[in-house]
């Protein structure tokens, strides 16, 4: 290459160091390390960034949504739509519940869920609805909002921490969110969820979900006047709780969560200017009202016009040292769900296109602007 020698950039990469390693000292050495202070000092910030009454840290955002629905009332005969393109967690909550998945399309240009296409999904067994805010870009929540009524919205909110529709935060849009800290994420705790409501019945009934179903959760009960009585279990619950050493990261992580945003939205659009150009690559693009969390930079690449199809494109990236991934995959084309629901890929056609077109390169808060500069030159020499 003309810029620079080759490299090896990874399509993500967490960014922690001594701060968090710091960071958990303290509840290694006091002690506590299941879940108590730090995960509450974690959920807390977590709220008061996004808006929300009530933030509740749970083991993983696929956990965080199960409970979603379990506390919603999902099971047998009920139905939740999903968008087809999405990780497949979206779709396996549901089942986890007895319930049954229904799949809307998603718009090949936002990989979001298509509410034209969900209009036509809604049936009277709907019992929730999960618009997912793929690679950090927010649903379309009004159109959603219009179309869904009185049915609940479950936001994933895997990749949107930090992200934002009309000025209201991810996480406060639907009835309940869900967000990951998986360390592609912008901000990680290793493996890790935060759930998030405005509705205090439902904080108070997730709280329990999350712990055995448990009346109190062990810190109030250890901390109290009478720690050596056991609290009652009115309801069948899961052991779903975060761990004060994955708190304690995620104190120091949250805190960076808008600069880490702020450095990716800078590449982002370097990318979108630099490669305005290859007119065989689509570019994410979206709308003033949204606030883009920037978990990942997908873009679509034109087979008719592109030099080679999209897999030959990432095994030539890959081999000159850039990685790249599809954006996600299509549920609906799983063997698993194929399988199930007899659902041929042409039945969603927006996802089916996302599936085999889209292509994410990397983004994120450990690369240089040589590492930017490079994946550009690479992208325009194909």
């Amino acid at each position: 290459m003309s810029l620079v020698e080759k490299r090896n950039i990874p399509i993500s990469l967490p960014v922690t160091g001594l701060e968090e390693w710091e960071a958990t000292k303290e509840p290694l050495m006091t002690g506590w390390i299941t879940s108590g202070p730090k995960v509450r000092e974690f959920e807390q910030l977590f709220a008061e960034r996004h808006q929300v009454k009530h933030a509740l840290a749970v083991t993983s955002a696929t956990t965080a949504l199960h409970l979603a629905l379990v506390a919603l009332g999902v099971g047998p005969g009920d139905e939740v739509i999903v968008p087809a393109f999405t990780w497949v967690s979206t779709a396996n909550v549901v089942l986890y519940c007895g319930a049954r998945v229904v799949f809307a399309d998603v718009d090949p240009l936002t990989f979001n869920i298509d509410p034209n296409d969900l209009a036509k999904r809604i049936t009277s067994h709907t019992k929730a609805i999960i618009p997912v805010h793929l690679f950090g870009l927010c649903a379309n929540m009004d159109e959603i909002k219009r179309i869904a009524g009185a049915i609940p919205l479950i936001e994933d909110g895997a990749c949107a921490a930090g992200a934002a529709y009309k000025g209201t935060p991810a996480g406060a849009l639907g009835t309940i969110g869900c967000f990951s800290f998986h360390p592609r994420k912008s901000v990680t705790t290793g493996e890790g969820g935060m759930l998030t409501t405005n509705d205090d019945q439902l904080a108070e009934l997730l709280g329990m979900l999350r712990n055995h179903g448990a009346s109190i959760s062990e810190e109030q009960r250890h901390h109290g006047p009478r720690p050596y009585i056991l609290p009652d279990f009115n309801l069948l619950g899961y052991n779903y709780r975060m761990t004060d050493l994955q708190g304690a990261v995620g104190v120091v992580q949250i805190k960076k969560l808008d600069q880490f945003i702020q450095e990716r939205a800078k590449w982002a659009a370097y990318y979108s200017d630099q490669l305005k150009g290859v007119d065989w690559l689509r570019t994410p693009s979206f709308g003033s009202e949204y606030q883009h969390g920037w978990q990942s930079y997908v873009t679509f690449v034109d087979e008719s016009k592109a030099p080679a199809s999209r897999n030959q494109i990432m095994e030539l990236l890959q081999e000159r040292g850039i990685s790249t991934r599809p954006g996600t995959h299509a549920v609906h084309m799983l063997n698993f769900y194929k399988e199930k629901y007899q659902i041929q890929p042409s039945d969603f056609p927006g996802a089916q296109a996302a599936n085999d077109f889209s292509m994410a390169i990397p983004l994120h808060n450990r690369m240089s602007a040589e590492d930017y500069a490079y994946v550009v030159e690479v992208l325009k020499s194909l």
